[in-house]
């Protein structure tokens, strides 16, 4: 028997691939694939026996592009774009270079937090995403991201170890592994707080913002950084269900 759901919503980043079902005020089974491996089929099987109003996507992998129109079949797809209606305003000198994760990510912390806002996206990189008090995306800062960064010094050097990110026990550490553990969590958590410092004393001096964390490692830095206000880990993908509904009469 066939099950109905409004949206198929789809985030395709450098690293994974988020796919979930939801209706038109929630979210349902979010599943996460390597993007190096999610093909046609994948996405076929997925939405077997599912009637869907509508297919919303972010894709930041344009050569995956073409395989979700071929396994969408005659399915309406609204790819997520300046183009499209949002709950936010554009101030950018070129809107067409935005990644689209990070307007979803504008429009979802501007309806689910509100303005103004940043939102930091702990993925491949680490994306800071700004909307000003009225409801205008004015940019934000790129920066590596904490795995790009730990691989970096395990693939160009000869005797550091890859690490497994996790919480260190103490700064000081007393091996090698101790040691660039303490340097990536404490010093990563270092990055934000300053990145984070400077895009509040530039644009948001004495007023009271919300600062939102979303992405892989949001949990693991964001958590223990008192700037944050939340982590909503599927933040994104929130910002793809609204713009289904935002964009249902196209």
């Amino acid at each position: 028997m066939s099950q109905a759901a409004n949206y198929l919503l789809i985030d395709i980043s450098n690293s994974f691939t988020k796919l979930a079902f939801a209706s038109k005020t929630r979210i349902v089974r979010p599943r996460r694939t390597a993007t190096n491996k999610f093909m046609s089929a994948y996405l076929r099987q997925f939405v077997r026996d599912r009637k869907i109003e509508r297919v919303v996507i972010c894709s930041v992998v344009p050569k995956k592009n073409r395989k979700i129109e071929q396994a969408a079949g005659k399915r309406r797809i609204i790819w997520l774009t300046p183009k499209v209606r949002l709950n936010v305003r554009i101030d950018y000198p070129n809107p067409k270079s935005i990644g689209p994760d990070r307007l979803a990510n504008a429009v979802a912390v501007t309806e689910l937090y509100g303005p103004p806002a940043i939102v930091i996206d702990f993925g491949t990189a680490v994306t800071f995403d700004i909307v000003s008090a009225d409801r205008s995306y004015i940019g934000g800062v790129i920066a590596p991201g904490l795995e790009a960064m730990t691989n970096f010094l395990y693939d160009r050097t000869a005797l550091l170890p890859r690490i497994s990110l996790r919480e260190p026990r103490r700064a000081v550490g007393k091996s090698t592994y101790e040691a660039m553990l303490a340097g990536a969590i404490f010093g990563y958590r270092g990055l934000v707080r300053e990145i984070l410092g400077r895009i509040v004393r530039e644009q948001f001096q004495n007023k009271r913002l919300h600062v939102v964390a979303t992405g892989g490692y949001a949990k693991l830095i964001a958590r223990q950084l008192a700037e944050v206000e939340a982590v909503h880990e599927n933040l994104t993908l929130e910002g793809l269900r609204l713009v289904g509904g935002m964009n249902g009469r196209l």
